[in-house]
């Protein structure tokens, strides 16, 4: 054994030298006491493999040799040959996902992560979990990636993969409309970063402003600024354009939801500046995005320069790893657009490919699809189909969550409802409205000042 091999085994965990020692003797056909031999005891063995002893040398030598298997595959997991094998299956696997192919990225990663868990690899584990949780968002099943996500943070031994996997999976929650487990989980990993070095990271610095944008959606908007502006000193303080973009992005979207569109796409500008620097063409493609969706919000509209950073943001999601919900949200944008400029076909096309998209998947934003489908029919003169499509987009938003978006949606909504001359429904979206934002009818006694009678509430 030589000296790096005997640092190996100084470093292992006894748990994982056991795990591989036995699965070679499985796969050989070999009993314990068919292992150990006259040299070694059946109880050592047993412990050996058990994880509650660590061989010396020697001892390891002699049972790998009884194997034929190299000492060094029993201590790495696998030969040098095959982890060169598995680290280009990792990286093929992740080219696929950031170049748009996530069903490509999804097989291959499960393959490899079946692999390096049979040979107990476990920072190739980490990747291959990861980077399998990142595909399966990828294709919108949001469900599964949780699930992964939720293991990976529960098994893994490294800090770093527990704060990457934490943003995952509190953005997977709050895509899901689950707001309040996106906070829980991201405040509970931040709460371990507290203190260690990781705690001022690029990593650190995107968990927190993920935790921000679920905080503002859910309706804290108060919290979540502070949050994101003291997310944004970090970022400043670390001198890193990866951490600057992202704490400038959530800034730029909360100004917008304020009103302030104009700081809003100020901010968003800076953001895509710093983000074009790097190589992440996901959150690139979405912030063009959300920078064209503000330019709409622009009195008057920037129609042009909107529709540039939207068509560029739709190319850009085709080949990176960016969700069908990214998609679907750049493909509103570019409906809204296009009805300004009063392309009335091109809008309904883009909007009904939505509508069509996220039937099972976001409801949220199918009755937005829906909604804008109906505006397009109220700009044709169906006022029919666009009551049709109304009532559609009220079913589809019945059973949504209550946050922010949502109370946006249901003010739209009721607004609309009351255009088409559905009084009844626009009033009851109205109510919708008002309970997604939180906003309750007092217990007690009114006064009705037009009959100075009093009036009960429940």
């Amino acid at each position: 054994m030589d000296a790096r091999q005997a640092e190996l085994l100084r470093s292992i965990d006894p748990a994982t030298l056991g795990r591989r020692l036995r699965a070679a003797r499985v796969a050989k056909g070999l009993t314990q006491t068919e292992l150990a031999g006259r040299d070694v005891s059946v109880g050592y063995v047993s412990r050996i493999e058990s994880g509650n002893r660590r061989p010396n040398g020697k001892v390891l030598a002699e049972l790998a040799s009884r194997l034929g298997t190299p000492v060094e595959q029993l201590l790495v997991g696998a030969a040098p040959r095959e982890l060169d094998e598995i680290r280009l299956a990792l990286d093929f696997a992740e080219l696929s996902l950031e170049s748009g192919q996530p069903i490509e990225a999804e097989v291959r990663s499960a393959e490899v992560l079946a692999r390096v868990e049979a040979a107990s690899l476990e920072d190739m584990v980490d990747r291959a979990r990861l980077l399998h949780a990142r595909a399966l968002e990828a294709l919108g099943r949001l469900d599964d990636s949780i699930l992964e996500l939720e293991a990976l943070i529960g098994l893994t031994r490294s800090a770093l993969v527990e704060v990457r996997a934490g943003v995952a999976l509190s953005r997977c929650y709050r895509e899901s409309g689950d707001l309040t487990r996106a906070i829980e989980a991201g405040e509970r990993i931040l709460g371990r970063l507290a203190g260690t070095p990781l705690e001022r990271t690029d990593e650190s610095v995107q968990l927190a402003v993920t935790v921000a944008a679920a905080y503002f959606e859910r309706g804290d908007s108060g919290h979540a600024v502070r949050v994101c502006r003291a997310a944004m000193a970090k970022a400043e303080a670390l001198e890193s354009s990866t951490a600057r973009a992202s704490a400038y992005w959530n800034a730029s979207m909360m100004e917008a939801d304020r009103g302030a569109v104009g700081d809003a796409v100020a901010l968003a500008e800076r953001a895509l500046a710093l983000l074009a620097e790097g190589r992440d063409a996901r959150n690139l493609a979405r912030l063009r995005s959300q920078l064209g969706a503000m330019q709409l919000s622009l009195d008057p509209p920037e129609v042009t320069e909107a529709q540039r950073n939207l068509d560029r943001a739709a190319e850009d999601l085709a080949w990176s790893s960016a969700s069908p919900v990214d998609v679907a949200r750049n493909d509103l944008a570019r409906a809204r657009a296009f009805l300004i400029s009063g392309d009335l076909a091109a809008a309904a096309e883009l909007s009904q490919r939505v509508e069509a998209a996220m039937s099972d998947q976001a409801p949220l934003l199918r009755g937005e699809a829906l909604s804008l489908n109906a505006q397009i029919l109220m700009a044709q003169g169906d006022v029919t189909r666009a009551a049709s499509c109304l009532r559609q987009a009220v079913l589809a938003m019945t059973g949504v969550g209550a946050d922010r978006s949502a109370a946006q949606q249901w003010f739209e909504l009721a607004d609309l409802l009351d255009g088409v001359g559905l009084a009844d429904a626009s009033r009851d979206a109205y109510r919708n409205a008002a309970a997604s934002a939180g906003v309750r009818a007092r217990t007690g006694t009114l006064v009705d000042v037009r009959l100075n009678e009093p009036v009960r509430t429940s």
